[in-house]
This record gives structure tokens, sequence and C-alpha cells, in this order.
């Protein structure tokens, strides 16, 4: 039997002061989901997420907003994720359910600009006593994926991910690939706009060594150029 609410809510983590905190040092987006009521009990006021609207606008759509600001195709996308993300976590011990995030990229549609893809991660804050989601805290961030999809599944210290296959309706574990750490140092400085030359000339290395650290990400990572080099690293928490 599920707790009654206002057990839960006298139970509820004091997390907004915190989640307020972090909001301001953002551009991301920052809202928190009450699954029970399906409500959203704090947006922050990062213009990403509300698609030109308030707020106060925002909060008050709760979860029709999924409806009147995510493109069709996006939503029943979104749909067939989401219910394997809830297979998934359901499949799981009680006392880890809290230890995974799922992300996905998907279309907003904003009310002054075209469609805009955004980087969607979520996270169960807490559950009920039954282990049901009960809270989760979501980021929005800019996607630097080319389409919609891209969903996969992080545990907290584990090396493993797992990615969905829409079209088989399956989860697929894989093992982060492991860089070293000139490989990162190589990668941090790439992101940073530096040049080969500029990036032999700070870590004291030959330009012809700083190629072949390059050569090495991009065969570990799977990808063709740096800059899917750098949007792997950082969406798969390389870095």
């Amino acid at each position: 039997m599920e707790v009654k609410q206002k057990e839960m809510e006298a139970s509820a983590p004091n997390y907004l002061e915190a989640v307020q905190a972090l909001a301001r040092m953002t551009y991301k987006s920052i809202y928190i989901i009450d699954h029970q009521k399906k409500v959203f009990d704090y947006v922050s006021d990062n213009p990403l997420f509300l698609c030109g609207y308030s707020v106060y606008e925002v909060q008050k759509m709760g979860f029709d907003f999924y409806t009147q600001c995510i493109p069709d195709q996006d939503r029943n996308m979104l749909i067939k994720i989401a219910e394997a993300g809830f297979h998934f976590l359901y499949a799981i011990p009680m006392e880890e359910r809290t230890q995974y995030t799922l992300a996905c990229d998907f279309h907003l549609k904003h009310r002054q600009i075209p469609l805009l893809l955004i980087h969607h991660e979520i996270t169960p804050l807490c559950l009920t006593t039954t282990g049901k989601l009960w809270k989760s805290i979501c980021i929005v961030s800019l996607s630097t994926a080319y389409q919609m999809g891209n969903s996969k599944i992080f545990k907290l210290n584990s090396t493993a991910t797992w990615r969905y296959d829409l079209s088989h309706n399956t989860w697929e574990t894989t093992i982060k690939p492991k860089l070293s750490p000139r490989e990162l140092e190589v990668l941090q400085y790439a992101i940073r706009g530096y040049k080969i030359h500029e990036i032999a000339s700070c870590l004291y290395l030959t330009s012809d060594t700083i190629k072949f650290h390059r050569k090495k990400i991009l065969e570990k990572l799977q990808v063709h150029s740096i800059a899917e080099a750098i949007r792997f690293a950082i969406v798969n928490k390389l870095l």
C-alpha cells in the first residue's frame, strides 16, 4: 500500500534551496517532477526549457507541458522510452534505484523560435515506501546530437551504460571506453578550442605526438572527428 499523501509530504527531502542555488549557476534548466501528482514541484527560470512561457505557466501546465511543447513524433518516441525506462527501473533492487540516470535528446516547440533539440536527463530524488517513483530531478541542456533519440541509462560509479534500441525495444549494455590521462588532457584542450600546435606547446610535446593521441581518441570512441569525440565524452560522462 502506498504511503498517504501527508506522510509523503512530511518525509519529503529538503532540496529546493540547493536546487535553486544550482540553477543560479548554470544556463541549464532544472525542474522537479512529482510523479504521484503529475505536477512540476519546481521549475527554474532559465529560459531553455520554458519554450517562451513563464515559470508560472509551465508549472500550471504540469504534465500537459509535454503534450503542448513536444512534437508528436518526439513525444511518441518518449512514451516508448519512458515505458522501457520504468520497466528497467523496477527490475532493479529498490535500494539501487536512485543511482540511475536516464538521458535522451528530443525537440521542444518554442513560441518564438523553430524546434529546439535538447538533451534531457532525469534521475530519481526519492521513492515511495514500495519503491515507486515519487520525485525526480531533471536537467535540460542544449543537445550536441544531430537528431532525437540517443537514449541511455547511466549508473552512479559504474563503467556500464545501457543504450535503448528503439526498433527492438531493448536496452543494450555497453562498457564506457577508457581514455588515458594524456588523452583526457588533449581532449580538454580541444574543448577549449586549442589547435594541435597550441596543445603541443601547452603539454611540451610535439605536434606529431598530439596527432597520435587524437587518433587514439577517435579510435577508442569510434568517431570520425574531434568534435564528435567531444560530444561523445560529454554525453557519456568521460570528462
